[in-house]
C-alpha cells in the first residue's frame, strides 16, 4: 500500500488539530482534517483511512463535562461505523478531550455492564488547570501505538483528567487485563502522588487500551513534543541522546498500518 492514511476530527472547540495532524505527517501518514458533521452525514470518510484520531482542546466548550457533548454526537450517530471501524482492524487514537470523548463513548475502555460506565473522568484533585510535564509508563505490552516498557516524557494540560473507576473491582480488572495503558510515575518510573501524578486519577492513570490494543486514549499530549526544541530543557541536554518521545506513538501507528494494510 501507499502512506498510512489517518483523519484528525475537528470540531467547535477543539483546538490541537493542526499540531495533530504536523505529528502524523512527520511520522509519514497522509493526514486529513475532517468535521464531525461531514463524518456524520458521511461516515464512508472512515472507509478511506487506517487511523482515525480525536485530538485535544475543549470540544463544545466542555459544556455539561469534558468532552460529553461531541462523545453524545459519536454514539447517536457514528457508533456502529467506528465499531466497524475497530473490528476491521484499524487504529483508533484520542488525545486529551479526545480521551475523554473515547471513554464518555464507551470505547474506551469497551467493558459496559449493562449499560453503565465502568469509567469516567472528572475534575482533577487540585481543583485547576494543571499544566506540565509527566513521566508515563506503559502498563500493557499489547497496545500497538506504545514501545512496552519504554518510559516516556510528556506534557500534559487539562482540568478534567482524573481517571476513576466505578469500584476497585473494575480497577483490578483493568490492570489485570491490560486495559491500563500508561501510568504516571516519576523519573525512576515510581507511582507517586502530585504532582507526579497531576490529577488523582485512581490507580496513577495517564492512558487506556481496549480489549484489541488498537484503541488508545491518554491525556498527555504527544503532539506537543515531536521535536528536540520542544523539551523544557532541551538548551541544557545532550542532543544526541534527546529524543522527541511523542513522535514515537505516532510512528508506531504509521509502522503497524504499513506492516498490516
Amino acid at each position: 500500500m501507499g502512506k498510512a492514511k489517518a483523519i484528525v476530527l475537528r470540531a467547535a472547540g477543539i483546538n490541537c488539530e493542526q499540531e495533530t495532524r504536523h505529528a502524523l505527517e512527520l511520522a509519514g501518514a497522509d493526514v486529513r482534517l475532517v468535521h464531525i458533521r461531514r463524518i456524520i452525514e458521511n461516515p464512508s470518510f472512515l472507509e478511506d483511512c487506517q487511523l482515525f484520531v480525536l485530538p485535544g482542546g475543549f470540544s463544545y466548550g466542555d459544556d455539561v463535562s469534558a468532552g460529553k457533548v461531541l462523545a453524545g454526537q459519536m454514539t447517536r450517530h457514528l457508533q456502529d461505523a467506528l465499531t466497524k471501524f475497530i473490528a476491521d482492524g484499524k487504529l483508533v487514537l484520542g488525545i486529551g478531550n479526545g480521551f475523554q470523548v473515547l471513554v464518555k463513548t464507551g470505547f474506551l475502555p469497551g467493558m459496559k455492564e449493562a449499560d453503565k460506565p465502568s469509567v469516567t473522568l472528572t475534575d482533577n484533585d487540585s481543583g485547576k488547570y494543571e499544566n506540565r510535564w509527566v513521566y508515563l509508563q506503559p502498563a500493557t505490552d499489547r497496545c500497538v501505538f506504545l514501545e512496552p516498557h519504554r518510559r516516556i516524557y510528556l506534557p500534559t494540560a487539562h482540568g478534567e483528567g482524573k481517571v476513576v473507576t466505578r469500584d476497585k473491582a473494575t480497577l483490578d480488572k483493568l490492570r489485570q487485563e491490560g486495559y491500563v495503558a500508561l501510568l504516571y510515575v516519576d523519573a525512576e518510573g515510581k507511582e507517586g502522588p502530585f504532582p507526579i501524578n497531576p490529577n488523582g486519577s485512581v490507580g496513577s492513570i495517564a492512558g487506556l487500551t481496549d480489549s484489541t490494543g488498537r484503541v488508545l486514549g491518554l491525556m498527555p499530549h504527544p503532539e506537543r513534543f515531536v521535536r528536540q526544541t520542544q523539551h523544557p530543557h532541551w538548551t541544557r541536554l545532550v542532543k544526541s541522546e534527546l529524543v522527541a518521545e511523542g513522535l514515537s506513538i505516532f510512528s508506531r501507528a504509521v509502522q503497524y498500518i504499513e506492516d498490516h494494510f
